[in-house]
């Protein structure tokens, strides 16, 4: 009987949450709109827009034709070593140094990502700048320098470049439409939490229904407020007389 009853309170409560957020839809449809504009206007006018350029090295072992399983494998293995080597201080400050970039090393290898696709001997060396020009000639200068830095200094065939960075790509970001809908959804959600936690919050008794629901107490009765009323700006919670009344007396 009593988890009855507790199953009904608890619908009655989600009921009520209910009608509050609908007694609010405005202020979360307007927050929701406010927030996907500012969201829309951060990343169209003020964000800056990245571009990227990737060039590919194709990994060669020691021997120039590959004739068995074991040189496969070291023709991957090779590959594992150079992801390390392409992103290496020499190979990055080099390619510094070669195009006279202010970055220093840290700022410039944050800009550098080297990807190798699965059962293959590529490297796609993938390089992040807000300028499309600038961004291949950064590609295309590692390539060129990790490719002469591996055969100088590792002893193997040198990484043969089968493709230069490009730059005519659209920016990859910042992605305008997303942010707007990840902004119109932030701006929705928090007017909901708003809503919920003033709704918890407010404990004022408002209804005899109140009463029982918020006090856990049996309403005995009601006294109507058409003869007496409380005058909240009298000092001292003092009484003041119904207009009916008042008129009666005069």
């Amino acid at each position: 009987m009593q988890e009855k009853y507790r199953d009904d309170e608890i619908e009655i409560d989600l009921r009520e949450l209910f009608f509050e957020l609908l007694a609010h839809w405005k202020v979360i449809v307007l927050s929701t709109v406010m927030v996907g504009v500012i969201a829309f206007v951060i990343s169209f006018f003020l964000l800056t827009p990245q571009y990227e350029s990737t060039s590919m090295l194709y990994v060669l072992s020691k021997s120039t034709s590959i004739t068995s399983v074991a040189d496969i494998q070291m023709g991957s293995d090779l590959t594992q070593d150079y992801l390390v080597v392409v992103k290496g201080r020499p190979v990055v400050e080099q390619v510094a140094s070669n195009l006279g970039l202010e970055e220093n090393y840290e700022e410039l290898v944050g800009k550098i990502t080297i990807n190798n696709p699965p059962d293959s001997r590529i490297l796609e060396i993938t390089v992040r700048d807000q300028d499309a020009g600038r961004a291949k000639d950064i590609a295309d200068e590692i390539a060129e320098v990790a490719s002469a830095f591996i055969s100088e200094k590792m002893d193997q065939d040198p990484p043969t470049i089968i493709q230069k960075g490009y730059a005519d790509g659209e920016p990859v970001s910042p992605h305008v439409i997303k942010n707007v809908v990840i902004g119109a959804l932030v701006g929705m959600l928090l007017a909901v939490a708003v809503v919920v936690i003033t709704y918890l919050m407010n404990d004022t008794i408002m209804s005899a229904d109140d009463v029982e629901r918020k006090l856990g107490m049996n309403l005995l009765g009601t006294l109507p407020l058409e003869e007496e009323e409380y005058d909240g700006k009298t000092s001292g919670g003092k009484k003041r007389k119904s207009r009916k009344k008042s008129e009666e007396k005069a």
